[in-house]
This record gives structure tokens, C-alpha cells and sequence, in this order.
């Protein structure tokens, strides 16, 4: 799939510009002019991890209190392992490595409520951004046509449901892990959920507020990324199309490592209705990957590293 993403973004690459033209927004991204524009990248890429250590260290503080840069070495040990699985699966593995013994399983529940605000975040602001987007910008241009009509209505009340059973199930999380205990085969592993039945709707609305924010940071990167790469559109077109981006990301399967891409192409396909710089928005893509993923994980594989040598030692 990758090999094959990859082959396409290259051949529309090559189709749009010759090879000069590509080194010649390069050149221009990465000028004096945009070193502004590069420096805060980096430093919302700090801000984006920090939220989500924070959320990790209030959430699991339940079962056991972490400090906050221990936090901090679990998220990006956890970003680490999840490079080759599926779906983010080894963030799990990689955080709980920093658990006491007898609270690593304890803590993957509690990892999991972390992610669940994370995508509903990410489908209300998808939701929102898919029906602005039908009735203004997608309306007028004819590259949208099949991006409106029946089929994007009918995916908006999908989305619809899928956030409000989300939600309630959010919110209903210690009414949930009673009615799950009371299963005959489940109950002997109760241990491993019964935590969730502490939170209050404070603390879930507080985790979910620091997922708004962690969001709000990813707008700010990519709209950052694309004024860098000379993708010019309307700013909240710009904002609309890159939350139906995440919320297209968050639902299709990916591993990581692979993710470019998928990234690439879906940003292609979203972003080429309002703009005609093919080039300017793989390399959006691209750079957002290697900022929000890439580096990360190989500090947190650094975190890893150590804590082997640690343990041989």
C-alpha cells in the first residue's frame, strides 16, 4: 500500500513540475523569510507532546503517580514501539514499560480513555469541517463533485451517531465497567478496568478539553506547514479541510512508519480542490509526519534504549 501511495504522489509530482520547480519550493520553504514559521513548528511540536503527557500522567494517576517527565518518557517510548504497529497499538506497550509491576495492565485501560477523547475530538471537528466545506468552498469548485451529494450527507449522519454513542459511552464509563464486570468470563479480570469507575465527569471533561487543545496544535502546524510550502487558500478553508484530513486519517487503518503515504495522498485529494500546488502539499504532509511522528519517536527510542542498557547493567 505504501510502495503504491508512494509511486502515485510521485508520478503527479513529476506531472505537475519538473524537478527544478520542486528544488525551487524547497529552496523558498526553507529560506530566511519562513525561519520564523519553522522555529514554532518546533516548538508546537514540544507543546503537542507535552499535552499529551499531561493527559497520560493525569490519567493514570489513579493507579499510580508518575512524575511529569517520567510521563513525558512513556509518551514518546510509547510513540517509539507504535512506529510499526498498527494503529498506534504499541503506544500502549511502550507507556506501561514505565508502570510499577502489577500496574502495567491497570494502565492500559486507563490509556485507552485518553484515546477515546482524542477521536472524539477529532470526529466533531472532522463533522464540523465536512459540512462547511459541502456547502461553501466544496460547493463552488468542480474537482468536489464527488465529495458532495448523497454520499458525504449520509457519512455526516454516520459520524453523527458515532459521536454521540462515543460520547455517552465517554461519560458513562463507570456505568459501563459494571455492566462489563457483571459478564460471567470477564469478571475475573475486572482488576484490569475497575479504575474507570473513579472518574468524574470533571476529570473526563478536563482530558477531553487537553485534546481540544492537542488539536488546536495540529491546526496550527499544518496551517504553519502549508503557508511554508506556499499552499495558498482561504485560512479557514485551509482550517476546515485539515480537520476532515485528521478525521480521515483516524479511521482509515496505518502503521506509522508507513503512514507518508496515505498522508500524502489523502492531503492530495482534500487540499487539490482549493489548490493546484501538488508539490506544496505532499511536502505539508511530509513534514508534518517527520515533526508529529518521526522526530519524536526517535527520541522516545532514545528513552528506550537507555532503559535496556539500564536493565543489562
Amino acid at each position: 500500500m505504501f510502495i503504491i501511495l508512494a509511486f502515485t504522489i510521485y508520478h503527479k509530482l513529476t506531472n505537475q513540475a519538473t524537478l527544478q520547480q520542486t528544488k525551487n519550493l524547497l529552496q523558498q520553504a526553507f529560506s530566511q523569510q519562513n525561519k520564523p514559521y519553522i522555529i514554532a513548528l518546533v516548538i508546537l511540536m514540544c507543546t503537542n507532546w507535552a499535552i499529551e503527557s499531561l493527559k497520560w500522567q493525569i490519567l493514570v494517576r489513579t493507579v499510580q503517580k508518575v512524575s511529569y517527565f517520567t510521563a513525558i518518557k512513556g509518551v514518546l517510548s510509547g510513540l517509539s514501539f507504535s512506529l510499526f504497529a498498527p494503529n498506534g497499538i504499541g503506544d500502549y506497550f511502550g507507556r506501561i514499560v514505565y508502570m510499577k509491576e502489577g500496574n502495567r495492565l491497570r494502565s492500559i485501560a486507563l490509556t485507552f480513555v485518553g484515546s477515546i477523547s482524542q477521536i472524539l475530538v477529532t470526529f466533531v471537528a472532522g463533522l464540523a469541517g465536512l459540512i462547511y466545506l459541502q456547502n461553501t468552498a466544496w460547493r463552488s469548485m468542480p474537482q468536489s463533485q464527488g465529495f458532495t451529494g448523497f454520499w458525504v450527507t449520509a457519512m455526516e449522519y454516520m459520524i453523527a451517531m458515532t459521536i454521540f454513542v462515543v460520547t455517552f459511552i465517554y461519560y458513562r464509563l463507570s456505568w459501563l465497567t459494571t455492566l462489563v464486570e457483571k459478564i460471567p468470563f470477564v469478571y475475573k479480570y475486572k482488576f484490569l478496568i475497575e479504575n474507570l469507575e473513579g472518574f468524574h465527569w470533571k476529570e473526563l471533561t478536563k482530558i477531553l478539553a487537553l485534546s481540544a487543545l492537542r488539536f488546536v496544535v495540529f491546526i496550527v502546524q499544518y496551517l504553519l506547514m502549508l503557508h511554508i510550502f506556499n499552499v495558498q487558500m482561504f485560512w479557514f478553508d485551509a482550517v476546515c479541510t485539515t480537520c476532515v484530513l485528521f478525521l480521515v486519517l483516524a479511521v482509515l487503518p496505518s502503521i506509522p512508519v508507513a503512514d507518508l503515504g496515505i498522508r500524502g495522498e489523502t492531503g492530495i485529494q482534500l487540499f487539490g480542490i482549493l489548490s493546484k500546488n501538488t508539490g506544496g502539499i505532499v511536502f505539508t504532509a511530509a513534514g508534518i509526519w517527520l515533526l508529529n511522528i518521526i522526530v519524536p519517536a526517535v527520541a522516545g527510542s532514545l528513552f528506550v534504549l537507555s532503559i535496556k542498557i539500564f536493565r543489562n547493567r
